[in-house]
């Protein structure tokens, strides 16, 4: 267990890092556009909720080809092109798909119309998503590249590459938001400009990689960048779709729940995404060691070793759970602390959004360590190829359970916003449980292979 929990840590260290550094990408966003007032911080909100809805299922999607590559070297550590062929068609699905949602991210203003968000939110939302919507395509192929990078021994890159877009969504930000360097002050606009640069960099960044470092380069993953392998692309779409389904229950659960506060008020939107935010900076950690777990219980899969498998996945539910405990801690402890990196708290225009704020971080710290477990079990299971039956858990645990609790104490018990989100933490409690179950009782479920 000790070589285990070093080898995990060596793996997932990098990835965690590059979530981070992601989510301060984002963070550095909100901090911005926050600054523009309540109308175009709820758009703001409300679209990048569209956007990360659709982005995370396609990372999902695509991503699902760390596992296969993770099985093919635990099978056989020179499958170059076995690997070769699981890259190429997951960008390839990656294309054809990012297209097909840039068309429906076009339409982002009628379907806040739809869903009876305030008017005013819902033009300001289709203008800033008719801008960001060029962002999907870059960052799936980022995805891919990455998760390729980190299965074949190199996550060390994704830290730096995120590092790099980190500095510039600042500088971008900057310059357009408030119009600085004698650029123009774009405001919402000119945030989703800098996100369209920062992608594109990223995804021009990992290419490079690719081609040019000495481990990598020798897969020749942009080989024979024509040629179709359609069951591969097949096997590939099956393993994936319930990833994505898995991912969307659970984003749209969260962000299902900012519509359930912009039915409330805008106030309450703002509050809830400062929240928000704030829980998924934590959901980083064990998101990343999650993701590193799937390649870990995928190598021992692949080598059909059911003790490596199990070392591996409990290696890793121990860590996310255990860190997760820590930032639940933390924010119990020093809420303010957290929500003034978003907005000032001694302002008395803020007062309300503050006073929001700090009641939903009060449940957002009971649910932190459901969330590690969740997160990491899910990633595990992924590991061993089992991605259908967690999606139908997501559905139940999130949507039967927690929606369905949101609403109740939402709106019928007139709770309103601590109500919505006491739903979300039994939404991840239920899942957690289940998920973490199945773990346990992987080998009288099948899920491991049959040799030893």
């Amino acid at each position: 267990m000790r070589d285990e929990f070093a080898a995990l840590a060596r793996l997932a260290a990098p990835l965690v890092g590059a979530n981070l550094l992601q989510m301060a990408v984002y963070a550095v966003d909100v901090m911005f556009v926050a600054r523009l007032g309540p109308i175009e911080f709820a758009a703001s909100t409300l679209g990048v909720f569209l956007f990360s809805l659709i982005l995370w299922a396609l990372i999902g999607f695509t991503g699902a080809c760390a596992p296969i590559i993770a099985a093919e070297l635990g099978a056989r550590s020179h499958a170059v092109r076995q690997v070769r062929r699981s890259f190429r068609m997951a960008m390839w699905l990656g294309l054809i798909t990012s297209v097909f949602f840039m068309i429906v991210l076009s339409q982002g203003e009628k379907i806040l119309h739809l869903l009876g968000q305030d008017p005013r939110v819902s033009a300001r939302t289709g203008a800033f998503l008719n801008i960001l919507l060029f962002v999907l395509l870059p960052n799936v192929w980022a995805g891919v590249m990455r998760t390729a990078a980190a299965a074949l021994g190199r996550p060390g890159w994704a830290l730096i590459v995120t590092l790099l877009a980190l500095g510039l969504g600042i500088l971008g930000n900057w310059l357009l938001v408030f119009g600085h360097g004698g650029f123009p002050a774009l405001g919402l606009e000119g945030s989703a400009i800098a996100s369209v640069v920062t992608a594109c960099a990223m995804m021009l960044a990992y290419a490079a990689i690719i081609q040019f470092d000495r481990k990598l380069r020798r897969y020749h993953l942009f080989g024979k960048w024509w040629r179709p392998e359609w069951r591969r692309m097949i096997e590939i779409a099956k393993l994936g779709a319930p990833i994505a389904l898995t991912f969307t229950l659970e984003g749209a659960l969260f962000g299902g729940a900012a519509f359930l506060m912009g039915l409330i008020g805008v106030v309450e939107v703002a509050a809830h995404a400062i929240a928000l935010n704030i829980a998924a900076i934590a959901f980083q950690v064990p998101f990343g060691i999650g993701q590193a777990a799937t390649i870990r219980v995928g190598l021992a899969y692949g080598a059909a070793d059911r003790v490596w498998i199990g070392r591996a996945g409990w290696a890793a539910i121990v860590s996310g759970s255990g860190f997760m405990a820590l930032t639940a801690t933390a924010i119990w402890l020093f809420p303010r602390l957290f929500i003034s990196a978003y907005v000032d708290v001694t302002d008395p225009a803020h007062a309300q959004e503050v006073a929001l704020a700090l009641q939903y971080l009060v449940v957002c710290a009971m649910f932190q360590l459901f969330d590690g477990a969740q997160a990491v079990a899910a990633g595990s299971l992924r590991g061993l190829q089992d991605t259908r039956v967690p999606m139908v858990v997501a559905g139940f645990g999130y949507w039967v359970a927690g929606f369905g609790t949101a609403i109740f104490l939402g709106f019928h018990a007139k709770w309103e916003g601590v109500g919505i989100w006491i739903g979300l933490a039994v939404g991840l409690f239920v899942v957690s449980g289940l998920l973490v179950a199945r773990w346990a009782m992987r080998e009288r479920l099948g899920l491991v292979p049959l040799k030893a």
